[in-house]
């Protein structure tokens, strides 16, 4: 940089130094030209110095990269809208805006998309999960199909909190809780696995006042769950609340009178579920214990997780970063906001680091609280 600062001075110099000797017209032509081989010289050494500093420029790792986000569910639930939704906008805050691909892999609520990311993916940064957000629970109950450790996944980010609800079929007798306990014989509600919504309220209800319901699980996703209620094969499902008022089937449903809501988990009643009663407001009336009532904190902390993106262990640290910084920016684009307004998608965005710091905290519980987990989900 010297050497073409100093070629730059002597050329000027040069025509200069030239007029202020008064030289002759011939001279001047020759000062002139010898001026402009300089010039030139500068000119190129410039061009040089740009394709150098172009050359030793990395080119960014993701450029021409396809980074996949595999989701534990079927195509069409808020986890696949959210996926697909992300996978949009998430590229153009990546350093090098590779391509984005969504992939389905349903089955045992997510454990089996978990343990292909944690053990099969490669730790690239190229391979993104979304998992059922209570899949902690899964391997706080030992549960022998686990091949994976949840705290070494590392969080990106969560887009919203997730309370949970519970639905009946209006046809059904089932009009309160109150109901629940006092049936013959429990109703019959829907879930995909051990770590769903739906089966871990069924599980604290039955702990926190004997509100027995059977729960057959097993299906794919949540809208086979919602299939079978129409088919009559069940009569309810325990969900997240943002979903049950952001799709179909549950516009026709509403707007029929076709189902009706029992419960919710939220610290508040949602708006949307103003004549439901919380799961607090319960458990106040039929004097729940408080050591039931952590407990249940902890099962149902779940929703505090949403539906969260993670990537396996191993994966660079500078990669992560970039993911979650993506992820953060993305949330804050003002098209995505646009979209999930449109879609009657919630969002309150969590940063992956939270979401980390929570699952420790929920992953170190004393020994006597995961036992009672333990007993409430393997009952």
């Amino acid at each position: 940089m010297k050497i073409i600062e100093r070629g730059a001075n002597f050329g000027f110099w040069i025509l200069v130094r030239g007029a202020a000797l008064g030289l002759s017209d011939k001279m001047q032509r020759k000062r002139s030209s010898l001026a402009g081989i300089c010039l030139f010289l500068l000119a190129i050494a410039l061009v040089l110095l740009n394709v150098e500093r172009a050359a030793a420029q990395p080119t960014p790792f993701y450029k021409d990269k396809t980074v996949r986000i595999v989701i534990g569910f079927t195509p069409g639930g808020f986890y696949d809208r959210w996926a697909r939704l992300l996978s949009r906008y998430m590229p153009k805050y990546v350093p090098g805006n590779p391509n984005f691909l969504v992939q389905n892999m349903p089955g045992a609520s997510s454990v089996i998309a978990a343990n292909y990311v944690y053990n099969l993916s490669k730790p690239d940064g190229l391979t993104l999960l979304m998992p059922i957000n209570s899949l902690y629970l899964d391997q706080l109950t030992g549960r022998p199909e686990v091949r994976f450790d949840v705290r070494k996944f590392e969080f990106i980010g969560t887009q919203e909190k997730a309370p949970v609800m519970l639905y009946f079929r209006a046809d059904s007798p089932i009009k309160s809780v109150a109901d629940i306990i006092n049936a013959k014989e429990p109703p019959k509600c829907g879930s995909t696995g051990t770590a769903s919504t739906g089966y871990l309220l069924a599980q604290i209800m039955d702990e926190a006042f004997k509100a027995k319901i059977n729960t057959v699980t097993g299906y794919q996703g949540g809208s086979e769950v919602d299939i079978a209620v129409e088919r009559g094969e069940i009569t309810c499902r325990g969900m997240d609340i943002a979903p049950h008022f952001g799709r179909e089937p549950f516009d026709t449903w509403h707007k029929k009178n076709w189902d009706r809501h029992i419960l919710q988990s939220g610290a508040k009643r949602d708006a949307r579920m103003a004549d439901v009663p919380t799961l607090v407001e319960v458990m106040d009336q039929y004097k729940t214990p408080d050591v039931v009532r952590r407990t249940a904190r902890i099962i149902l902390a779940s929703g505090d997780f949403g539906r969260p993106m993670v990537a396996g262990p191993g994966n660079p640290p500078d990669r992560v970063r970039m993911m979650r910084d993506a992820y953060a920016k993305a949330m804050r684009d003002p098209g995505l906001i646009e979209e999930a307004k449109k879609g009657l998608m919630d969002m309150e965005h969590t940063p992956g680091e939270e979401l980390q710091a929570v699952m420790k905290e929920l992953m170190s519980q004393p020994r006597e609280v995961i036992e009672r987990v333990k007993k409430i989900l393997t009952q």
